[in-house]
């Protein structure tokens, strides 16, 4: 009985491993081994198409995952340039990446490693997710 433990637990491990290898594959790898499989197979003991096309819808999510992911991403960025271009002309108040206090009138914005960033009067620029403070321009103390 022991024996039938570890053979099951030896193919559980084996199919995970399995699995982890076909999420890594793109489609074009993918459709390769699937037709190498469909060709070379013994037409009297042919391989299981249920698990074939399973494979492939697994697949088919995982790249419509990464699609949406990519998509959200674009629209996050997008907003975040038309919330910075909304401050031009404004006065400003935040943190730097270091933690530095900021202060200055907005004069444009930079996209810098897809974060908006605004370039101050001071020369200086303000990660847009870093904005503590929004004033008018030439308000006192902002």
């Amino acid at each position: 009985m022991s024996a039938a433990i570890s053979s099951t637990a030896g193919a559980q491990a084996a199919s995970s491993t399995d699995r982890n290898a076909f999420a890594d594959l793109s489609s074009d790898e993918f459709v390769n081994i699937l037709i190498a499989e469909l060709t070379t197979q013994d037409p009297f003991e042919p391989n299981d198409t249920a698990a074939i096309l399973e494979q492939l819808s697994g697949l088919r999510s995982i790249e419509s995952d990464q699609q949406l992911t990519e998509s959200l991403e674009s629209v996050v960025l997008q907003n975040g340039i038309a919330s910075a271009g909304a401050l031009i002309g404004r006065t400003v108040e935040g943190l730097s990446p270091i933690g530095d206090r900021l202060s200055g009138q907005v004069s444009s914005v930079r996209i810098v490693d897809g974060e908006a960033q605004l370039e101050l009067d001071t020369g200086r620029r303000l990660p847009l997710s870093n904005v503590t403070r929004v004033g008018d321009v030439g308000q006192a103390g902002v």
